[in-house]
């Protein structure tokens, strides 16, 4: 129900949402994650954007920069997030997840300033991958970036936002993967072909 309300707000974060929690699970697997925690990586990466479903559209699709009272608004989204997952107790462990991918390596990230291994394992995945295909993806509001560019950028934060284990993981697991995937018909072939090389 989540990922339907999701999607009928806005369909192309839906789809993105859909290849962030395919890539995060398959980097999950490489980094030794277990099947049970695969699975609430994967929940929480499909969710981890639902607290922006409270941000008003003027606010979340606004043309320029924005002014500090939106900002803090739009930074309340992990927690927004968390409190609606958490409502169901099978997405408990998801929420938690949530809560924390805004987290930066170095502490200056939010809603807790948490760093280095303090933030969840999966959290960081889940940054690496939705920074990865939010500069992968089609965007209206920066020019689309090549999966090498991408992981150069990537590496030129770790250490700072990301966690350089996690990109070092991502940058392996995506070469020869056909990226961005298609919303219909190289779906399901790039599920299986990361899942390949996991």
């Amino acid at each position: 129900m989540l990922l339907r309300a999701l999607a009928e707000r806005n369909p192309e974060l839906a789809e993105r949402h859909t290849a962030v929690a395919r890539l995060a699970e398959a980097v999950g697997e490489r980094m030794g994650l277990s099947n049970e925690e695969q699975t609430r990586l994967r929940q929480a990466a499909e969710l981890h954007d639902i607290g922006k479903l409270a941000i008003p559209e003027d606010i979340l699709h606004k043309g320029g920069p924005l002014e500090p009272g939106e900002w803090a608004f739009v930074r309340r989204h992990p927690l927004i997030g968390e409190r609606i997952i958490g409502a169901a107790p099978a997405l408990a462990a998801a929420a938690m997840l949530v809560h924390s991918t805004h987290e930066r390596v170095d502490g200056t990230g939010y809603p807790d300033g948490l760093a280095g291994e303090q933030i969840p394992i999966g959290a960081r995945i889940i940054a690496v991958c939705d920074a990865f295909t939010a500069m992968t993806f089609p965007r209206s509001y920066a020019a689309q970036l090549t999966v090498s560019e991408a992981v150069a950028e990537l590496r030129h934060c770790a250490g700072t936002q990301f966690d350089a284990s996690v990109v070092d993981a991502l940058a392996n697991l995506i070469v020869g993967l056909v990226w961005p995937p298609e919303p219909s018909t190289a779906r399901a072939d790039n599920r299986d072909r990361v899942a390949d090389r996991a």
